[in-house]
Formats: C-alpha cells, structure tokens, sequence
C-alpha cells in the first residue's frame, strides 16, 4: 500500500540471547530490510504487527537511514579534516602534554591524541543527533498512524516498553540529552490523538 519492495520480511532469532523486543528497518537499494524480534512477535497480535511494520516503513519512506549516513559521513569527513590539520601543529601536541618531533610524521600519535581529546567535543553534538533521532521516530509514528491504527502502534509500543523494562516516564532532560526514541509518556498521546 505504501510502495515498499523487498525480498522478505526477516525475523531476528533474539530470544537467544535477551527477553528484549525490537524492530528495525535497514539498508537501502536492493538491501533494504524489515527485521523483527522474536520475541517480539511472540508479544504482539496480527494488528500490531501491521502498526509497528508501518511504523517502520515510515523511515523507509522518510529516507531516515540515507540522512543519518550523509550527515555521519559528513562528520567524519569533518573529523579526518581537523585531525589531517591539528596532526602539523605543535601546540596540539604540548597542549595535551606531548612534546613531538615536528621533523618526522606524527600520525599515530596524532589520531591517539584526536581520539582522546574528541569526547570532549562530541559531547555537545550527542543531543543534536539524539533529537534529530527522536525526530525521525516522530515521523515515522505519523507514517504509520495514516496507514494503520494508532491504537495498535501505541498498544505495541507499551508492550515493547514493558518487555524491555524501559521508564514510561523519564526527566525531560535526560530524555533530550541521551533519548534516541522518545518516552512513552510522549508517543502514546500523540498516537491517540
């Protein structure tokens, strides 16, 4: 109904290792998949399949994996760049309490240093992409309350955060800062809605 193709839908033998349910869409092209837990269909009926299947298909439909790997290839093209640069200045080096020899490459030392010193700063970019995130959950909940019932998506939903003993109602901060998917507290009235 909403233009999708693939080989199959794909089933995630999970409960192997975990009592955790999940779903995700993957890949782009001729690779693009749908996966499931199972433990996760074993929670749900035929009709919130279909919702959380919808949900789904709404980041396929909104391109969500294609912008996430343009904006993470983005960065680190970004991040190459400024090692690239930082990697011939001196004060890189004594400023984080190394003394090089400038005369002969640095390069392990430069990308050991980088990767010590880049938390410091990717720190302020993790609540940006954890919102942008939750963005795309957002989106894709829409996409699947056109298509099927919003009843069943929160329904599954709650299951799925159940299941995965998730809190139904965080600290708005720590949601905004680390949250990749928004609480229940937030989905499910705009299910309903």
């Amino acid at each position: 109904r909403c233009g999708f193709s693939a080989k199959g839908l794909f089933v995630m033998d999970g409960s192997r290792r975990s009592a955790h349910g999940n779903a995700y869409f993957t890949g782009f092209g001729r690779s693009k998949r749908v996966v499931f837990f199972d433990t996760l269909l074993a929670r749900l009926n035929p009709t919130e399949v279909e919702a959380v299947l919808a949900h789904e298909l709404g980041h396929f439909r909104h391109r969500h994996v294609q912008k996430m790997m343009v904006t993470s290839f983005a960065l680190s093209l970004a991040g190459f760049a400024c090692l690239g640069w930082l990697s011939g200045q001196t004060w890189f080096y004594t400023g984080l309490g190394v003394r090089p020899n400038m005369a002969t490459p640095n390069d392990a030392l430069a990308l050991l240093l980088f990767l010590l010193a880049l938390p410091v700063f990717t720190d302020f970019i993790a609540p940006l992409f954890a919102q942008l995130s939750r963005h795309h959950e957002f989106q894709a909940d829409d996409f699947a309350k056109t298509h099927t019932s919003g009843t069943d998506l929160a329904s599954a939903l709650l299951k799925l955060y159940e299941d995965n003993a998730s809190t139904l109602t965080p600290d708005p901060w720590f949601v905004r800062v680390y949250y990749s998917h928004p609480p229940a507290s937030e989905r499910v009235p705009r299910l309903l809605a």
